[in-house]
Parts: structure tokens; C-alpha cells; sequence
């Protein structure tokens, strides 16, 4: 186990895709508090994990906060959440930082000038396709690095006083660099953006119980580094792995998995705008196809539950792990295929599985911490291995994330240590145990 960063700044990191594509970097952001709730932090940065040094990669201006930082599996891009600017002409205050006021910005460090945001946002009708009207949070790019996910909410129907509109559900969206996308500056907020953005999964305001409607889309994750293989034996390229809140028989809220199956041209229009209405929202693009993974409302414990996470999927895309309890209350890892049938419990642990988790780049290994420790999970027999020292509850591998770099050797987290300025979050590293 090596500490990587050091000093009395706080650091976050994303839960996953943190590692630069040449797994010499971590990229991190300086939020103060221990989980990353309060959206205060001015910087991007990276550390290099062999000598330490830190370098910004991007600042925020005019009261902006930046965050959640990943990096493109294939250069030196990396994608994070941009709040607003406060403008004499726009106060802050009229425009808070929230779910709906936010984006995304793609920057390349040491080229300042490449700096763009990633999806527009046009909030007067009629709306822009391939714009969005509200904010995203937590990019991750494709396996392939040129798409990029992430889960959205909407402005528009946020502030709505129209009887009969919709509500303002969390949903999952995706943006695509087939074209610029830009929009008529009709609004002190609207913006242009470098990638064609839609949503792609659909809620519902009342979900019929025992239904595979949901009202809420969430914790979104890629299906393979290239997709998978569907039950035509076709290659099904682009796929989204994600929660979604939906109700029991009973009418009793439960949380699923779900998937949505995307087509390779995201700006053909299904049944409803791209962009939305003023009382709708924006609908998915056609041949957009939402599936239920798992049923889990007969269980002693059912829905997906445990400490947050988000789905993971096997590089090969044949697998997505997540966590349920099993019948003794304890949060295990599952694994389910992207084409549904009975998941298979995976681990055994007389303790729960503590943070979100990542798959190492082979599919063999799932790290994430587990009694205190960072450990490695065998993807076949459910093995444990211990890779850190089982630290005391204080000193505990933090939840938030658990990353393999891409080249398989090395696993970042984060611990909260003592610092002159109080405890704070430092990043730490430590090797695959296979690859030693």
C-alpha cells in the first residue's frame, strides 16, 4: 500500500475511470468534506503515482465549482461536472448549483485551449435536438472512448407551473460526437456543446406496481469495453447498465437493474421529441430498448441494496456485478447477464462488501474493500484476497471508489489519515495480487 497524495487539501476520487489510458496518472478533485456532498471545490488535478507530482489540469472561474473528473479509456481527455458561474448579469442566486444546473466540460491537460463543454443546453422553446434543457453529473466515457453516459435532470420540468407536466425524474442520457450542437442564445444559460446529447432511458410519473416501469434512472455503467453479444448472437455495441426505481406488487419501492440496449444513430427521433416539450420530457432516440435484469420482491431482502455503488460490467460485456443482501441481511457481489436469467451470488462474506467496486481489465478480478481492507474477488469461485492491511474503522479503504488502472497492476482508493489541518481524504495505491 503506497500513499500517493499528501498535504491538507481533502481529495475525491470518481468511482471509476480515474486512471489516465497509460496508467501513469490519477485524476482527482479538492471537494472538502469526506464523501464529496458539498460541491466546493475549484480544481481538477492529476498526481503521478511514481514521483507525486500533482498538476492541475483545469480551474474554475467566476465562482464556478468542478468535480467528479474520469479520463477517456484511449488519450489524454478527461470529462467532469462544471457548476455555474456566477454573472452580473445572471446572479447566482437566480441559478444555484443543483441536479439541473450543470454540465459537462471535456479538457486536455496542458492544452487549455481545448477545453469544451460536452453537452449543450437550450432552455427555451423550441428546444434544440441534441441539446438538453437541465444538468449532468458523473461522465464516464465508452470503453471505445468516443461516447459518453451520464444521468441527467431536468430544468425545464423542475421549474414547470403547466397543469399536466411531467415530472422531473433522474434519467440516463448519453452524448455523442457526431456534431457540434449549437443553440440560439435565447436564454442567459443556454450553451453550445461539442457532442449530440439525448436521453436514453424512460421513467414514468406513477409506475404501475409490479410493473418494469420506473420513475428514477441512476448509477449508470457501459455493457463491455465493445458491447455484447444479444440473444440473436448479434453484437449489440452500444448498451447502459443502471438502476432503476420501480414498485412491488404491493406498491412497496424497490430497486432493480435494468439495461437499454442503444442504436448506433442516437438522432433519429422515437416516440417524442429528442429534446423534449414544455411539459415533457426528453424521450429516448428510436430503436432504444429498456430491459429489467433482475426481479429480486420475493427475496428476504430484496432489491439491489448495500453501501452505493453502481453496476459493473466485465470488460467482455458477458457479465454486470452488483450488490444484494443475501438471506443472512449481508451485501454480497452478484453477477447477472446483460440478457437477463438467474444472477449467481458470487461472494460468501461474513461481512459486506464496503464500496463501489471495478472489474480488473482480464474480467478475472473485482476489487473493493471488504472487512477493512482493499481486497480482490475471484470472478469464478468468489475467492477473497486480502491486499492492504485490515486497517481500524478510521483508517478504513474509504467506500466511494475502489479503481483498477487499465493496465490491471495497480488499484486505487482513498483513506481518511491525519493531517496538521484535521483528517483528510489522501489517494493510495496497491498491486493486483496476480500481477505482482
Amino acid at each position: 500500500m503506497r500513499q500517493i497524495t499528501k498535504g491538507t487539501n481533502n481529495h475525491l476520487l470518481t468511482n471509476a475511470a480515474v486512471w489516465s489510458h497509460d496508467s501513469e496518472w490519477i485524476y482527482f478533485d479538492t471537494r472538502s468534506d469526506t464523501d464529496g456532498s458539498a460541491f466546493d471545490c475549484s480544481t481538477v488535478a492529476r498526481v503521478h503515482v511514481h514521483d507525486g507530482r500533482v498538476e492541475t489540469v483545469y480551474h474554475a472561474h467566476h465562482g464556478a465549482h468542478v468535480g467528479v473528473v474520469t479520463a477517456s479509456p484511449t488519450d489524454d481527455r478527461v470529462v467532469f461536472i462544471h457548476g455555474p458561474e456566477v454573472r452580473p448579469e445572471d446572479p447566482a442566486e437566480d441559478w444555484p448549483y443543483n441536479a439541473y444546473h450543470r454540465r459537462g466540460v471535456i479538457a486536455i491537460p496542458n492544452h487549455p485551449d481545448q477545453t469544451c463543454n460536452l453537452d449543450a443546453r437550450d432552455l427555451s422553446p423550441p428546444y434544440t435536438p441534441g441539446a438538453l434543457r437541465g444538468g449532468t453529473h458523473v461522465h464516464v466515457f465508452s470503453g471505445d472512448g468516443c461516447w459518453v453516459s451520464f444521468t441527467y435532470e431536468d430544468h425545464v420540468l423542475a421549474s414547470s407551473t403547466s397543469p399536466g407536466a411531467e415530472l422531473n425524474q433522474r434519467g440516463v442520457g448519453i452524448s455523442v460526437p457526431v456534431r457540434n450542437v449549437s443553440v440560439p442564445q435565447t436564454h442567459p444559460r443556454n450553451h453550445d456543446g461539442s457532442h449530440f446529447s439525448v436521453l436514453v432511458t424512460r421513467t414514468w410519473d406513477r409506475p404501475e406496481p409490479g410493473s418494469d416501469q420506473i420513475n428514477r434512472a441512476y448509477s449508470d455503467a457501459w455493457v463491455g469495453v465493445d458491447g455484447y453479444r444479444n440473444s440473436n448472437g448479434e453484437h449489440q455495441k452500444r448498451a447502459i447498465a443502471f438502476l432503476g426505481d420501480c414498485l412491488s406488487e404491493h406498491g412497496h419501492p424497490i430497486t432493480e437493474l435494468f439495461v437499454v440496449d442503444i442504436p448506433c444513430d442516437v438522432t433519429v427521433a422515437g416516440d417524442g421529441p429528442l429534446s423534449g416539450t414544455e411539459t415533457t420530457r426528453p424521450a429516448p432516440p428510436a430503436d432504444t430498448h429498456q430491459r429489467r435484469l433482475t426481479h429480486t420482491a420475493d427475496r428476504k431482502y430484496p432489491g439491489i441494496s448495500g453501501v452505493r455503488h453502481w453496476p459493473r460490467s466485465s470488460p467482455d460485456g458477458e457479465r454486470i456485478a452488483f450488490l444484494i443482501k443475501d438471506t443472512h441481511g449481508v451485501s454480497q457481489l452478484w453477477l447477472v447477464s446483460p440478457l437477463g436469467g438467474e444472477p449467481r451470488q458470487l461472494t460468501t462474506s461474513r461481512t459486506p462488501i464496503q464500496s463501489a467496486f471495478t472489474f480488473r481489465n482480464d474480467g478475472q478480478k473485482i476489487a473493493c474493500v471488504i472487512n477493512h481492507c482493499v481486497c480482490e474477488v475471484d470472478t469464478e469461485t468468489g475467492m477473497i484476497d486480502g491486499l492492504t492491511p485490515q486497517s481500524p474503522p478510521e483508517l478504513s479503504p474509504l467506500s466511494l471508489a475502489c479503481v483498477y488502472s487499465p493496465d490491471g497492476t495497480q488499484i486505487a482508493f482513498l483513506r481518511r489519515i491525519p493531517t496538521p489541518a484535521g483528517p483528510r481524504n489522501h489517494l493510495f495505491t496497491c498491486r493486483s495480487k496476480l500481477r505482482q
